[in-house]
């Protein structure tokens, strides 16, 4: 008996949900982004999978290729742009490969690793993700006919923001020796700016400033902490 995979996957894309038939891996420690992805997927027709690690990445690729490959630069067990180097590079190649990251300045990393393109978050506009993806496919895969442009943007469920500020409470209750404090302000700036929560957005880039001009960043710290546990509180989560 055929799986929903089985017939999602054999299904030709249609004007109306242009990626009708594509899997698409997302490898993003975020739960926000992948949850605004998601969303994105579900009204363009791809079926979506996550991997929040490049060790849980690459045991997905290891049973299944998806169609499209959506990466971080920054995840919590290194670099996404060596993933995306040894992916480009392999054969049968996935269809698209694209990169994503808070900070444009990865685009240069991620292209030089052989992506087909990079994505800056956050990633919210359906049809700029879909652009995004239907550039880089062959015409095979295409939709037949016109395209219908929707300029809807998606609107997560505030519960993943919520998880990823549990989710970086505990790595910043560590960070005060300098201990991961490039992936804190890698993944907290990411994630408050996909939020759009301006006052934390700040707060990450004071403190990423501090650590870069050799200064005392604890005070930093404990302000961004602080700043996290009030919004985990508001949200009664502590």
């Amino acid at each position: 008996m055929d799986t929903l995979d089985d017939i999602m996957m054999t299904q030709s894309p249609t004007a109306r949900r242009p990626l009708l038939g594509l899997t698409v891996l997302m490898v993003e420690d975020s739960r926000y982004a992948c949850e605004a992805v998601r969303l994105l997927c579900l009204r363009s027709g791809a079926r979506i999978r996550r991997a929040d690690s490049l060790e849980n990445a690459r045991r997905h690729l290891a049973v299944y290729r998806p169609s499209v490959l959506l990466v971080d630069v920054g995840l919590p067990d290194g670099s996404g742009v060596a993933l995306i180097e040894t992916l480009a590079a392999a054969k049968p190649r996935i269809d698209v490969i694209l990169g994503i990251s808070g900070d444009p300045n990865a685009n240069d990393a991620v292209m030089q690793a052989g992506a087909d393109g990079f994505v800056e978050k956050p990633i919210s506009n359906l049809a700029s993700f879909q652009a995004a993806i239907l550039a880089h496919l062959p015409a095979d895969r295409q939709p037949p006919g016109p395209r219908q442009i929707n300029d809807e943007a998606v609107k997560p469920d505030p519960i993943a923001y919520q998880d990823d500020l549990a989710h970086i409470a505990q790595i910043l209750d560590e960070a005060a020796d300098g201990t991961n404090l490039a992936y804190v302000t890698q993944f907290l700036g990411g994630v408050a700016r996909s939020a759009q929560d301006h006052d934390l957005d700040r707060a990450v880039t004071d403190l990423a400033n501090m650590q870069r001009s050799g200064t005392d960043f604890r005070k930093g710290v404990i302000n961004l902490s602080a700043m996290v546990q009030s919004r985990l509180s508001a949200a009664g989560m502590v």
